[in-house]
């Protein structure tokens, strides 16, 4: 899920947190080879703690700091000394890769840390910006993978062990729709199709490239279509292309943003939108759409796993890698897991495993509650999850869905 501006302010986590080992053995490791662009190699040793606190950069292109923020205050509350500041700023999936290859080409890497969904990983895994993780994860991650349920688990996996996955959702595809506007929610890709025929530029979804919703009805049609292979979208997504080549006939432009189909939802310029649990969920519960908004399923659904990530940008110094890797593992622990559960916006929220709403904070509980959807739980259980497209394929399907979708409009 991508950018989401986010003006309410952050609560401060009280209590005692759990944090990772302080003790500073040598890690040796071999990190990822040098490609060109990072300027220096991977450290060929590395403490668990910095010689001196450090300042961290913090980059955010998924919204993933209305998950993280609470947790990156805590952390610098609870180890000044391995961080001195933190600074975070916002952008946007596409000008990640280019933004971050420009400083490693000038040696000067200012960014330590990003915070990405799974399209901005992809795209620097791709032109291989992020450092190799693996070696790390014995001393700052141990037990990882066995520590995430089982779809966090399973998703996980597209990192190429270059990002820690930190939260995770099973997303959607979902329709949102405004029930005043619409008495007969469409529930198959055909009776979408329909429905926007007769209801021209009333249906919207924005660029997959950068919106978390568009990215898995993108990625959620070739299952409920039946194309012949759903992970390859050059050869086995004839179907899904042809769909979309007749739906963009009928829908409404493709915005940038996410944010920007909810404030047309909320206007009434469209009335239908691709969404996912959290998107409909958190919007709602900050006024900026209606809360009378309703969210429908399709039938025979297969979810689109999705996830957020933390990833390093090679030619960061050691004590700034070792800074990074430590909020990651803290961000990691079951406490603070539980701060993720939010406020519905990446819904559920938690990668790892045994993590419950009843350990949340009392506003996470209250806010879904009241804005929740009662049968989302039961809608996860009943149909089965697929991981998001690996790195290369997503691209590669991006680049498709401008060329043969997006450029038309």
């Amino acid at each position: 899920m991508p950018e989401f501006d986010r003006s309410l302010s952050r609560r401060r986590l009280l209590g005692t947190l759990a944090a990772a080992s302080a003790a500073a053995p040598v890690l040796a490791a071999c990190g990822a080879p040098d490609n060109g662009t990072s300027g220096k190699a991977a450290p060929s040793s590395v403490a668990t703690k910095p010689s001196k606190p450090v300042t961290l950069n913090i980059l955010d292109v998924a919204g993933n700091l209305a998950l993280t923020q609470p947790i990156i205050d805590a952390f610098k509350a609870k180890h000044p000394e391995i961080v001195s500041k933190v600074t975070t700023t916002t952008g946007t999936a596409p000008e990640l890769a280019p933004k971050v290859q420009a400083q490693q080409q000038a040696g000067n890497v200012q960014i330590q840390l990003v915070l990405t969904g799974t399209d901005g990983l992809a795209a620097g895994i791709q032109k291989g910006l992020w450092y190799d993780l693996k070696p790390y994860y014995g001393h700052f991650f141990p037990g990882l993978m066995s520590n995430y349920g089982s779809a966090a688990a399973s998703m996980a996996a597209l990192a190429q062990d270059q990002g820690i996955e930190l939260v995770t959702t099973p997303g959607g595809p979902l329709l949102e729709y405004d029930p005043a506007k619409v008495s007969s929610v469409p529930t198959t890709p055909d009776k979408l199709l329909d429905w926007a025929k007769a209801n021209k530029g009333k249906f919207q979804y924005a660029q997959p490239r950068n919106s978390g919703p568009a990215r898995t009805f993108l990625m959620g049609l070739p299952y409920l279509l039946g194309d012949s292979d759903p992970t390859d979208p050059t050869n086995g997504w004839a179907k899904t292309w042809a769909f979309l080549t007749e739906l963009n006939k009928y829908t409404a432009d493709y915005p940038a943003k996410t944010s920007a189909t909810m404030t047309n939802l909320a206007q009434g310029s469209v009335h239908i939108i691709a969404s996912t649990m959290g998107w409909y969920i958190n919007p709602r519960a900050l006024g900026t759409v209606p809360s009378g908004m309703k969210v429908a399923k399709y039938d025979n659904m297969t979810w689109v796993t999705d996830a957020q990530f933390g990833v390093i940008p090679k030619g960061v110094s050691d004590d700034e890698l070792i800074a990074a890797l430590r909020l990651l593992a803290f961000a990691l622990t079951p406490e603070q897991q539980a701060v993720t559960f939010d406020q519905g916006y990446f819904y559920p929220g938690p990668a790892v495993k045994n993590v419950t709403l009843a350990q949340a904070p009392a506003a996470s509980r209250a806010t879904l509650k009241k804005y929740g959807e009662t049968e989302f739980d039961s809608w996860i259980s009943a149909s089965p999850a697929k991981n998001s497209l690996p790195a290369t394929a997503q691209v590669t399907a991006f680049d498709l869905w401008d060329k043969k979708i997006g450029s038309t409009k």
